[in-house]
């Protein structure tokens, strides 16, 4: 509780001055790490995005739905597929969502119905992907921006025709 103007303070109770710092100087980004025009788009150059690990966490409800041919993992096909489902969500600046991972999956035919020449075609893309980040990539490369656009069910009526859904 504070002490009347008229009771005295010995000088080793008084609240003390605080440091005086200078106003800031101005910054610039002028260090060679800098982005000076924004993220670089390209090939293997990938799409940050916010929270994009949660999207590990939705991989595991789909984890009994995901449908592979012989020779194939399903540790392989979550990889490929988690990776084509943030860039999804980055591309519409959110967080991954159920939808994003359901559309990947759907796109490469790991949720049934997939013709055998896209079985065959995603066999060789997909070997490795849990491993390996090149791999993830890869796959990530062959979705086109206006493929990442479609819902889940527009995707799966358009699969028999899977190559146009793919820069193939």
């Amino acid at each position: 509780m504070a002490a009347p103007d008229y009771v005295p303070v010995p000088l080793s109770e008084q609240p003390r001055q605080s440091l005086r710092l200078p106003p800031p100087r101005p910054w610039m980004a002028d260090r060679p790490a800098d982005l000076l025009r924004g993220q670089p788009v390209g090939p293997k150059l990938g799409r940050p995005g916010p929270d994009q690990g949660y999207l590990l966490k939705l991989a595991e409800r789909f984890t009994d739905r995901v449908q592979v041919a012989d020779g194939e993992h399903a540790e392989d096909a979550i990889a490929g597929c988690a990776a084509v489902a943030m860039r999804r969500a980055a591309l519409f600046g959110r967080a991954p969502v159920s939808h994003d991972l359901e559309m990947a999956l759907t796109l490469w035919g790991f949720l049934g119905r997939a013709p055998d020449d896209l079985v065959e075609f995603r066999h060789r893309l997909f070997g490795g992907a849990a491993h390996h980040y090149w791999d993830q990539r890869a796959v990530t490369d062959l979705v086109p921006d206006e493929t990442l656009k479609l819902t889940p069910a527009q995707v799966a009526a358009r699969l028999s025709d899977w190559r146009r859904l793919l820069d193939v």
